[in-house]
């Protein structure tokens, strides 16, 4: 095992905050707007493991104390949780740091209201993962503003795996400078902590249509995973999804079975991507895949688009379209929970 440890080594056309500020009223809302509801597309996942349960909740900017709401919706974790060695963590992807569209004129500022949400969430998360596409174009400048960005996060290490928008031109090199010390390969590692197993994938290299993980990359999953317990908690980070959520736009990838075989034998699995920028949840037996929302802009969902191109929506149809998910999963009986709400 690799034991990674470094830190980083739209509104309506009658709005008046649209008029007041001179936003394009087509393109949805004003820059305040953007910033007062970017919990609509930009909320970050908290993900809580204790005694043998694990719980996800898409926080909600207005929500100041979502370990407590994620375990009430999901009725998995009681108030005892962190007394009894609670792991909580956050996620968060496609930032898309340089992106510059009608989509969202302030990719910026939508991530500084998500690492905003990170820091009121009313405890301080063990780690947070950024599951990729932290930039746009995968220029040194842009890699040094969200590494800046995500310094003002407050947590004891900060984790990514790198977006297809990361490895522009130079597959990866870049990113790897940036954020790679004491990873593996082009970029893979896994660590381990309060008893759960995490592994960070790369399966946007060398891909045609579809990601693409390799077979240097399975090895090491295979050696990885050979001497842990089958009854050991798995985490999997990974950019792109490890099913085929939607191959016709590229949102699989092709030898994740290989990995997916591996992960078996194991009780509990947990995969976690970002790429679609939706929320998405999938049970396959003993294993759950979640699709994490972005902080940068909206996608349209599989097949209601021509192609997966960003979407200038106003925002009454984006207050529509997006919402909060909490999953409970309560490893003793195997049980799936799963609540969806809109943002009303």
């Amino acid at each position: 095992m690799t034991a990674y440890r470094d830190r980083f080594d739209g509104a309506p056309a009658d709005d008046d905050d649209a008029v007041r500020s001179g936003s394009d009223p087509e393109h949805g809302m004003s820059r305040r707007q953007l910033l007062r509801h970017a919990g609509w597309f930009g909320g970050a996942v908290v993900l809580t493991v204790a005694a043998g349960e694990v719980v996800s909740h898409v926080a909600d900017s207005r929500d100041t104390s979502a370990g407590a709401s994620a375990g009430a919706a999901a009725g998995a974790v009681d108030a005892a949780a962190t007394e009894r060695g609670a792991l909580r963590f956050v996620q968060v992807s496609d930032s898309h740091i340089g992106f510059q569209g009608p989509a969202n004129t302030d990719v910026a500022g939508s991530f500084t209201e998500a690492i905003d949400q990170v820091n009121s969430l009313g405890f301080r998360p063990d780690f947070v993962m950024h599951s990729g596409d932290l930039t746009h174009l995968s220029t040194a400048g842009q890699f040094d503003q969200v590494k800046q960005m995500m310094t003002g996060m407050r947590t004891d290490r900060v984790f990514t795996v790198p977006g297809e928008h990361d490895s522009i031109g130079d597959a990866g090199r870049t990113y790897r400078k940036t954020f790679g010390r004491g990873t593996l390969g082009d970029g893979w590692y896994s660590f381990d902590t309060h008893g759960v197993h995490f592994i960070a994938l790369v399966n946007t290299l060398s891909l045609e249509k579809l990601g693409h993980l390799g077979t240097e990359q399975i090895d090491f999953v295979r050696k990885d995973l050979a001497g842990l317990p089958s009854d050991t908690p798995v985490v999997v980070f990974s950019h792109i999804p490890l099913f085929a959520m939607y191959p016709q736009w590229g949102w699989s990838t092709d030898d994740a079975l290989k990995v997916i075989a591996l992960l078996r034998r194991f009780s509990s699995v947990t995969c976690l991507n970002g790429h679609v920028h939706q929320l998405f949840s999938k049970r396959e037996g003993n294993i759950t895949f979640h699709s994490a929302t972005t902080t940068a802009y909206p996608l349209p969902r599989p097949g209601r688009a021509p192609a997966p191109t960003p979407q200038v929506v106003p925002a009454r149809q984006l207050k529509d379209a997006l919402g909060i998910r909490t999953v409970g999963f309560r490893q003793g009986d195997r049980e799936l929970a799963v609540k969806d709400e809109r943002l009303a």
